[in-house]
């Protein structure tokens, strides 16, 4: 049975407010934005080669202590110096896995055992991916650093790290 023409216009008009509806929800959603997170210094961190004792590079650190620390990490950061990074302290070793889910930059996450040496090295992680990335044995530490500094440092697995927590 064909549509008479006030319910041609009924219809019309329904579709008119879906889609202007839909595309009011689009625009909301583009101009959502997050408050830029400010580096807070909390620490110094030194990683050294494993048989020198050479320091292969200087960090400033924040410290990731808390449970809400550890699960928000470095995510809706922009950028990161180079002379920055993330230091996760967990209370006991165990393995650890992490995932780049709302991070913005790539990096390279060092996982570091009791005795503050690297166990291994995830290098030039996929921001946003929220895909596992493993350590391969016991850690109780996690330094986050920008991507292709591992490389560039020359870090292995054996360097170690220290770190203070600065007052």
């Amino acid at each position: 049975m064909p549509l008479l023409k006030t319910q041609k216009f009924v219809v019309f008009g329904l579709i008119l407010v879906v889609l202007s509806s839909t595309a009011c929800k689009e625009d909301q959603r583009t101009l959502t934005d997050t408050t830029p997170i400010a580096f807070s210094k909390e620490g110094e961190l030194e990683i050294l080669k494993s048989d020198t004792d050479t320091v292969l590079a200087a960090l400033d650190i924040e410290l990731a202590l808390t449970d809400y620390e550890i699960q928000t990490g470095l995510m809706y950061r922009k950028s990161m110096e180079a002379n920055q990074g993330m230091l996760f302290v967990f209370q006991e070793e165990a393995p650890h896995s992490f995932y780049m889910k709302n991070t913005l930059i790539s990096l390279d996450i060092l996982f570091i055992d009791k005795d503050l040496r690297i166990v291994n090295i995830q290098k030039n992680t996929t921001p946003l991916s929220e895909s596992g990335i493993p350590s391969s044995g016991p850690v109780q530490y996690v330094l986050e650093i920008n991507a292709g500094l591992s490389d560039r440092w020359k870090l292995a697995a054996g360097d170690r790290i220290r770190y203070e927590k600065i007052p």
